[in-house]
């Protein structure tokens, strides 16, 4: 079951980002809604039920919106191309239904919510491999898409993103929150350079994968459990500290390559003053990001919190892990 769970997942990406036809682009999100779904609602607790059921019904709506704002488009223009998208009605009903594809601002509320119920793996994939295909779809039909309207959703999605994970507790919920403020950096840029948007989402999908993959190893929930981590394999949680600091975009490192393209190519958008208060939000995220690395890393005895420690482990960490912490750290150096 499982392996056809995951092959459908990849079928559906592969669908959506190589269709030129809305309906296949269609056919492929769905299936990926359904491959997910089961991966989700795994463990049967009730709140990764509850998730399940979330995760439903926002991306059935979403799917229901393309399909609405395509065959809009083709009865105005008939037009069932992708690239094609040129009625500026069908293009505000694909930019809400994207928008809610992938959480962002005012169509972020579900996400959070949906990745504290499901399964780290799971959390992974929903905010890596499932935010691919909406984001191809936004890049092929950026042109048509109106700058204003999504620059003011990309500043909102960093400024939601940012305030609202200052007081989670929950690693899942915290990197919700990161992947809401990055998509809100994706956004920006995409109606000046699509490209940036491109390099920006897979250069978030390395760290994100690295960052989840360390804690999946040290199985943590939430910042308690994180404190008493760095026992178990004191090295895993000095590289989880270097990635979460590239996610936040420190200059070192990788994640700061994205941040300092999409500043660039904005002011010679003459859009210094959106550079401005997009950076200025970042901060907001590097806040939450030190003190997940403050847990991880910094926190050692004797502190006051009585948990028992955790066993040292010297099994081989994964190697993948050990390839995305070092490309997400070292890759703009």
């Amino acid at each position: 079951a499982k392996l056809i769970f995951t092959t459908s997942l990849f079928l559906g990406t592969t669908i959506t980002i190589s269709s030129n036809h809305w309906i296949t682009a269609w056919a492929g999100l769905e299936i990926n809604t359904l491959a997910i779904l089961p991966l989700i609602s795994k463990s049967h607790h009730p709140r990764s039920i509850e998730a399940a059921t979330k995760y439903f019904l926002t991306q059935a709506t979403a799917s229901t919106l393309v399909l609405f704002a395509s065959m809009t488009n083709a009865w105005h223009t008939g037009q069932w191309d992708i690239t094609q998208l040129t009625h500026p009605t069908s293009c505000l009903i694909l930019t809400s239904a994207i928008a809610m594809k992938l959480g962002l601002v005012p169509f972020h509320f579900w996400f959070p919510e949906v990745l504290q119920g499901s399964p780290l793996a799971t959390g992974l994939l929903l905010s890596t491999i499932m935010k691919f295909p909406p984001v191809v779809l936004l890049v092929m039909t950026s042109p048509s898409l109106n700058p204003t309207l999504l620059t003011f959703m990309a500043i909102s999605s960093a400024a939601l993103g940012g305030w609202m994970g200052l007081n989670q507790t929950q690693t899942r919920k915290i990197m919700a929150f990161s992947s809401i403020s990055h998509l809100g950096w994706m956004t920006i840029i995409i109606s000046y350079d699509p490209k940036l948007t491109l390099l920006n989402f897979y250069l978030y999908t390395m760290m994100t994968a690295a960052v989840f993959l360390v804690l999946n190893t040290n199985n943590t929930l939430s910042l308690s459990t994180l404190m008493t981590t760095w026992a178990k394999n004191p090295t895993l949680s000095a590289m989880l500290l270097l990635t979460l600091l590239s996610l936040a975009g420190l200059p070192p490192l990788t994640g700061f390559l994205p941040k300092w393209l999409i500043i660039q190519e904005l002011t010679k958008q003459d859009m210094a003053i959106a550079a401005t208060v997009i950076s200025l939000l970042s901060l907001l995220g590097l806040f939450f990001y030190l003190r997940l690395a403050y847990c991880a890393t910094i926190t050692l005895p004797p502190h006051t919190t009585n948990h028992m420690k955790q066993w040292h482990t010297n099994k081989p960490v994964n190697t993948s892990i050990a390839i995305l912490t070092t490309m997400s750290t070292m890759l703009l150096p």
